[in-house]
């Protein structure tokens, strides 16, 4: 996703990438990349070719992207020496990180994470410890907490609209089951046993449900359930 992100956004730069850890080391298309996305006119060399220069080039460059995404040193993920030695998480901490900032609608795959291997020379011998690191957050319990919020600051902030969102759902609700000749009154009550929750979803998917598969009149809890 990534690479091309990077291959359509330099296009027209005529600019061709087909390794993260090999083409992006020397700063050459981090350079061109935040100067398409950002405009951002970065004092060094567009070409550096000894590793010195290519340090003070990235040193520059991820100088810029700290200042740009209001980073403390402490919050990096990456630095001038992982770069510079085509460490990939680095790199892809990196970029997913530009790309957030400045394309933040991009359809970024969620919750991508990594098994990291960290291994210590210690004077028992090596010491290996295992972890799991995210690259990319995940959206859907982003988008989960966030309505979770939202509903949390109805109740205990506007009580008072509450009655006026009920209304609306039961609209919606009535919209859909009323083509099955239900009409719903009361969410609390009429919720309770899940039929009309489950009618509901068949509507709104497009599907049959199948009338053996559930209790259409439940008459315990176990039923209910």
């Amino acid at each position: 996703f990534l690479i091309d992100w990077i291959n359509t956004t330099l296009k027209e730069e005529h600019i061709v990438v087909k390794s993260l850890e090999e083409d992006l080391y020397d700063g050459l298309v981090l350079h061109h990349l935040l100067e398409n996305l950002g405009s951002l006119k970065l004092d060094v060399d567009k070409i550096a070719l000894t590793e010195k220069k290519q340090r003070q080039k990235l040193s520059v460059i991820l100088e810029a992207v700290a200042k740009c995404l209001q980073l403390e040193e402490n919050q990096l993920k990456w630095s001038v020496e992982s770069i510079l030695t085509k460490d990939l998480l680095s790199t892809l901490h990196l970029l997913v990180a530009i790309a957030k900032h400045f394309e933040p609608n991009l359809a970024m795959p969620s919750n991508v994470q990594v098994e990291t291997i960290t291994i210590e020379n210690t004077s028992r011998g090596l010491k290996t410890a295992n972890a799991v690191e995210y690259i990319t957050e995940n959206k859907e319990n982003l988008e989960a907490q966030s309505k979770d919020d939202a509903f949390d600051e109805l109740f205990s902030r506007a009580p008072d609209k509450l009655d006026a969102v009920k209304k609306v759902f039961l609209q919606f609700v009535n919209q859909h089951v009323g083509k099955l000749g239900l009409n719903v009154k009361d969410i609390e009550s009429q919720f309770a046993d899940g039929v009309i929750l489950l009618l509901l979803i068949g509507q709104l998917e497009g599907y049959f449900l199948n009338l053996r598969d559930f209790f259409l009149t439940p008459a315990s809890t176990t039923e209910m359930v």
